[in-house]
C-alpha cells in the first residue's frame, strides 16, 4: 500500500491509559490542578501584597509562581479535557499553539532557575555587595532574557513540524499534542526531526544545568572555607530551596529521555505517566516547598489568614 500524504486540519487526542485507571488519573489530575493554582496564586499574591517581598530573590520566586501556573494552567485542563470526553478532536492551528506554549514556558522556567542559581551564588560569595550587584532592575532583565530564549529556542521545532506529512492516521496517542509523537505518527522518516528536538533539549538544557552547576560547586567550595559549621548550614539552607526545585524541574523529564537512550524499554502508557509528573508536579511543589522553607513567605501566608480584632 503506498503512503498517500494526508492533509491534516485537525487531530484526535487518545490518551493511552488504561480505562481502569481513568477514574484515578481524572482525580489525581484535578487535585494536582486545585494545588497548584491555588498555591501559586497564593505565593503570588503574598509577593504582590507585601512591599518588603519586593526584593530580587522574591520577585524570582513570584515569575516563577507565574510560569508554573501557565504551564499547569496549559495541559491539565486540555488533559482533562481528553480523559473525560473520550477522544476530541483538536485543530491542527490548536496544537501547534499549545507545542509553542508548553515549550515556551519550560525553556523560560529552565534559564530562570539558572538565573535564580547565580542570585544565590552572589548572595553567598559577596554578601556585602550583593544590594548593589543585583538589582530588581536586572531581574527585570534577566526575566526578560529568560521569555526571549524560551521562545527563541523553541521557534526551529514548530518549523519542523510545519514540514510534516501524515499518511498512516491523524491520532495523537498522547494527553496532549508533544512535538515527538508527532513525528512518530508522521510519515517523514528524516532523523533530523527528532535529532533537531534533542539538539534543542540539549541547547537549553546544557546551559542552564552548567550555570547551576558552577554556580553550586563555587558555593560548597565558599562553605568548605567556613570553621564554624553554623556558617555552613546557613549557606547550605540558603541554596537547599532552590536545589529541590531544580532536581524537581530537570529530574522526572530527564529520565524519559535517558532511560530510552540507556537500552530501557518503556510502554506507550509508562512514557505518558512519566512525561505528565514530569510536567505537573513541579507547578504543585514549587509553591509548597517555598511556603514551607521559606520563612519570609511562609510569615506573608500566614498574615494573609491571621485577622486582627
Amino acid at each position: 500500500m503506498s503512503n498517500t500524504t494526508i492533509i491534516v486540519s485537525e487531530f484526535i487526542l487518545e490518551c493511552a491509559i488504561e480505562s481502569n485507571q481513568k477514574t484515578i488519573t481524572i482525580s489525581l489530575l484535578t487535585f494536582i490542578y486545585f494545588l497548584s493554582t491555588f498555591g501559586n496564586l497564593l505565593v503570588i499574591v503574598v509577593i504582590i501584597l507585601k512591599p518588603h517581598l519586593h526584593a530580587p530573590m522574591y520577585i524570582y520566586i513570584g515569575t516563577l509562581a507565574v510560569i508554573d501556573l501557565a504551564n499547569s494552567s496549559i495541559l491539565i485542563p486540555k488533559m482533562l479535557s481528553v480523559l473525560l470526553l473520550g477522544s476530541p478532536v483538536v485543530s491542527y492551528a490548536a496544537c501547534v499553539l499549545q507545542m509553542f506554549l508548553i515549550g515556551h514556558v519550560q525553556e523560560m522556567e529552565s534559564f530562570l532557575l539558572a538565573f535564580m542559581a547565580v542570585d544565590r551564588y552572589i548572595a553567598v560569595i559577596y554578601p556585602l555587595q550583593y544590594a548593589s550587584i543585583i538589582t530588581n532592575k536586572k531581574i527585570g532583565m534577566g526575566i526578560l532574557v529568560s521569555n526571549i530564549c524560551g521562545a527563541i529556542f523553541i521557534s526551529p521545532i514548530l518549523i519542523f513540524i510545519g514540514e510534516l506529512s501524515f499518511c498512516r492516521t491523524n491520532i495523537i496517542p498522547f494527553c496532549f499534542c508533544d512535538y515527538s509523537t508527532m513525528v512518530r505518527i508522521s510519515c517523514n522518516e528524516d532523523p533530523k526531526y527528532l535529532s533537531s528536538m534533542s539538539a534543542s533539549v540539549v541547547i537549553t538544557g546544557v546551559f542552564p544545568i552548567a550555570l547551576i552547576l558552577l554556580s553550586y560547586s563555587r558555593v560548597t567550595i565558599e562553605a568548605m572555607r567556613i570553621s564554624s559549621e553554623g556558617g555552613k548550614s546557613k549557606i547550605f539552607n540558603t541554596c537547599a530551596t532552590h536545589l529541590l526545585v531544580v532536581g524537581l524541574f530537570y529530574g522526572p523529564v530527564s529520565l524519559v529521555f535517558i532511560l530510552p537512550s540507556a537500552g530501557v524499554k518503556m510502554t506507550t502508557e509508562t512514557y505518558n505517566v512519566m512525561y505528565i509528573l514530569g510536567n505537573v508536579l513541579p507547578p504543585m511543589m514549587n509553591p509548597i516547598i517555598y511556603s514551607f522553607r521559606n520563612k519570609e513567605i511562609k510569615k506573608g501566608i500566614h498574615g494573609l489568614f491571621t485577622f486582627k480584632r
